[in-house]
């Protein structure tokens, strides 16, 4: 009988084991949804150097699904929340769309396992720059990542630029972490932005790498107070 078969919890080291079953069978929606279930675990009691584990093949899973959302050559801009044709590729959302919407988004897609890459973009600058936005849950309120960047050729954005496009916001959200913060408060604030871009490798890897700080701590830091909050649902 399978872990978990005859309903008992499964332990954080069988899911991560199933999960790498599943990435080494390719079913990559599969071992992203049991590496959180594994994160969310470990996270909840405080197990860093498990949580730095878990980003490794939590990142192969959405590499992956994310090579074959771009590999799939087209773009889909929304400016609603109808999405008529969800086949793979990227997916833009334009105001009146906000960036809490490409959570809506994104959840939907994978649930039907589509790979796809979500991006929302506000309204152009008087500059003529697009702002690119990502929103995260939060512990105790939304978290958000945005970052101004030139319009792709004739106002057409294609994988290509969306890509580059994920890549500056969530450089963008790495900045908004404070090195000289206790690497246990980091760790909270990098999961927060890495759920606003979850498709951004660097960010997944200072993930870890902040994990494996946090872990080598010898006592956990006081509670802090959270910055003040940042409205996702407006422009």
């Amino acid at each position: 009988m399978s872990p978990g078969a005859s309903g008992t919890v499964r332990s954080v080291a069988e899911l991560m084991e199933e999960a790498s079953r599943a990435i080494l069978s390719t079913a990559y929606f599969d071992a992203e949804t049991l590496c959180l279930k594994a994160m969310s675990r470990a996270r909840a009691s405080s197990d860093f150097d498990m949580m730095a584990r878990i980003a490794m093949p939590l990142q192969e899973a959405r590499r992956q699904r994310r090579h074959e959302a771009i590999d799939a050559g087209r773009v889909t801009t929304l400016r609603d929340l109808t999405l008529r044709d969800s086949g793979p590729g990227c997916f833009l959302l334009e105001p009146p769309l906000v960036g809490a919407d490409a959570r809506v988004v994104r959840d939907l897609l994978f649930r039907r396992h589509v790979p796809a890459l979500v991006l929302t973009r506000e309204p152009v600058t008087s500059k003529g720059r697009w702002p690119i936005v990502g929103v995260g849950i939060g512990q105790f309120q939304p978290v958000v990542a945005r970052v101004q960047v030139a319009p792709p050729p004739g106002d057409t954005p294609t994988p290509d630029w969306l890509l580059a496009a994920q890549e500056a916001l969530g450089d963008a959200a790495i900045l908004k972490v404070k090195p000289e913060w206790p690497a246990d408060h980091r760790v909270d604030d990098m999961w927060e932005y890495l759920e606003a871009v979850p498709d951004h490798e660097k960010l997944s890897q200072a993930f870890a790498a902040t994990c494996r700080d946090a872990a080598a701590m010898p006592q956990r830091s006081a509670p802090r107070r959270r910055s003040p909050f940042d409205d996702p649902f407006s422009f």
